[in-house]
C-alpha cells in the first residue's frame, strides 16, 4: 500500500483545495492531510483565517478524499509524521516548488500544479474589504497601519480632515478627547476601535454603547495585550484549575519614557499614569476574578493634582475570596511583573507581562513546573485588527475583551477622577 500525505491551511476550502486533494489521492492508495492548527498557523503569518480548525477539518472530512486527518502543530512536524506514519510520497502545491525538498531523504517528494486564480487569501481580501482610518498622533497610529499591512481586505486610509472614505477609524487620542471622538465617528456611520480608556466616566461609556447598538456598528476597546496568544493562553490555564482556586492577582506596569517626572515638561498633551497603564493592568484582574468586586482603595503619588497627572498609582482590589493589587507608573520604575497566585501553583509571567511570548506555571515541587512560549507578532495589534474586521462583517461581536470589563475598567477610572484616592 503506497502511503500519501500533504498539509495545508484549508481556511474557506474551495475547488482549488479540492483538486488538489483529488490529485494527492491519485498518487496512492492512502491519503492522510495534515491540517496546520491555529496557533502554528499565527507563527507562520496566517493571522485571518475565517474558520476555526475544528470547520476546518469538517469541510476536508465532508469531501470524502482524506483517509486519515491529521493536526500539525510545530515547526518539523512533518519529518516525524513521515517517519511515524511510514509515508511513501509527501506532496504540496507547486507553489512550494523547491522548499520541501530536505523530505526527499524520507520519502518522495512530489510538486502538484495548483488551479489558477483561486486562492484562500484572494477569497479573504474579497470577502471582507475594510478601510481604516485614524485619528490621534504618534507611535500608537503609526504602529497600527503598519500592522494592518498585516491583515487581507483591510486597508489605511487617512482621515485627518474627514472621516468621508472609510469604514471604520482607530482613534488614539488623548483620552480627554476619546469621548468626543468616538461619538462623532459613531454618528457619522463608523464602527471605532479606540485605545483604552474608551471613556473617562462609566455614564459617557454607556451613551457610546447604546449610540453604537442603535447605528448597528461595533465599538472596541483596543488592549492589544488580551489578544496576545501567550495571554489568552494564561487565562485558560489560570481558570483551568491547574493552580488551585485563584487567591491574588498581582500587577505591575510601569515606565520612564516621557518625561513625565522632569521639571518644565508639558503633562496637558500627556497620558497620565492611570489611563497610559491602568486598563492594560487591570485587564487580568477583572478577566480572573470577574467585575464584582467588594472594595477598591486608590493610593496615588500626584505630579499636577489639577491635571490629574499621577507619577505613580496603586489599586487594591478586595472580592469575596481573592484580592488584586495594581501598580502603575509614568514617573517610577518597577520589574513589569504579573502574578497569579493559586492554592496549589502559580503562574509567573516576567517583565514586560503585557508583552510576552511566554510565562511558567510553578509549584511547591519545581519538578512539576511548566513553561509556555508562544510566538507574538506585532504586539498582538495585527490579531486585535483580525478580530475587529471580523466583527464588523459578521455584525457579531468577535472581540477579546467584553462590555463588562471595559465598563468596569471605566467606573475604576472614573473614582480617580472624582478624586477618590488617597495621595501620598
Amino acid at each position: 500500500m503506497v502511503k500519501v500525505i500533504t498539509y495545508g491551511t484549508y481556511d474557506m476550502l474551495h475547488y482549488g483545495h479540492i483538486r488538489l486533494l483529488e490529485r494527492a489521492r491519485a498518487l496512492g492508495d492512502y491519503l492522510i492531510v495534515g491540517i496546520t492548527s491555529d496557533d502554528y498557523d499565527k507563527t507562520r503569518g496566517k493571522i485571518n483565517l475565517q474558520q476555526s480548525l475544528m470547520e476546518r477539518i469538517e469541510a476536508v472530512r465532508a469531501t470524502g478524499i482524506a483517509d486519515e486527518i491529521i493536526v500539525e502543530e510545530y515547526e518539523g512536524q512533518k519529518i516525524d509524521d513521515i517517519r511515524r506514519l511510514s509515508i511513501d510520497i509527501f506532496t504540496v502545491g507547486s507553489d512550494w516548488e523547491g522548499y520541501f525538498d530536505y523530505l526527499n531523504e524520507y520519502c518522495k517528494v512530489i510538486y502538484l500544479p495548483r488551479t489558477q486564480g483561486i486562492s484562500s487569501s484572494e477569497l479573504r481580501a474579497e470577502k471582507r474589504k475594510l478601510t481604516i482610518g485614524t485619528i490621534g498622533e504618534g507611535n500608537l497610529c503609526k504602529k497600527f497601519v503598519r500592522e494592518m499591512e498585516f491583515v487581507n481586505g483591510v486597508e489605511y486610509k487617512e482621515c485627518a480632515n474627514s472621516l468621508d472614505g472609510v469604514d471604520a477609524v482607530y482613534i488614539a487620542s488623548h483620552p480627554e478627547h476619546h469621548y468626543a471622538d468616538i461619538k462623532c465617528a459613531l454618528e457619522s456611520g463608523k464602527h471605532v476601535i479606540c485605545e483604552s480608556p474608551v471613556a473617562l466616566s462609566v455614564t459617557q461609556y454607556k451613551e457610546l454603547i447604546e449610540l453604537a447598538d442603535t447605528n448597528h456598528l461595533i465599538l472596541a476597546d483596543a488592549i492589544k495585550t488580551a489578544y496576545s496568544t501567550a495571554y489568552s493562553r494564561l487565562l485558560v490555564i489560570a481558570k483551568s484549575g491547574s493552580i488551585g482556586d485563584i487567591v491574588s492577582v498581582d500587577v505591575v506596569c510601569t515606565s520612564l519614557v516621557d518625561g513625565a517626572g522632569e521639571p518644565d515638561t508639558d503633562l496637558s498633551k500627556k497620558q497620565n499614569s492611570i489611563c497610559a497603564w491602568g486598563p492594560v493592568a487591570m485587564l487580568p484582574v477583572f478577566q480572573l476574578l470577574g467585575i464584582d468586586y467588594r472594595d477598591v482603595q486608590i493610593i496615588s503619588k500626584q505630579i499636577n493634582k489639577t491635571l490629574y497627572y499621577d507619577a505613580f498609582t496603586k489599586i487594591d482590589f478586595q472580592f469575596d475570596k481573592a484580592v488584586a493589587s495594581v501598580k502603575i507608573a509614568k514617573a517610577a520604575k518597577s520589574e513589569g511583573e504579573l502574578i497569579i497566585t493559586g492554592t496549589k501553583g502559580y503562574i509567573y509571567v516576567p517583565a514586560p507581562w503585557w508583552k510576552t511570548d511566554y510565562f511558567e506555571v510553578r509549584y511547591e515541587d519545581s519538578a512539576d513546573n511548566k513553561r509556555h512560549f508562544y510566538q507574538l507578532d506585532g504586539e498582538g495589534i495585527r490579531y486585535e485588527i483580525v478580530a475587529f474586521a471580523k466583527s464588523v462583517e459578521s455584525g457579531q461581536n468577535s472581540l477579546y475583551i467584553n462590555r463588562e470589563t471595559t465598563q468596569a475598567i471605566t467606573g475604576v477610572i472614573e473614582k480617580y477622577y472624582r478624586g477618590e484616592f488617597v495621595e501620598i
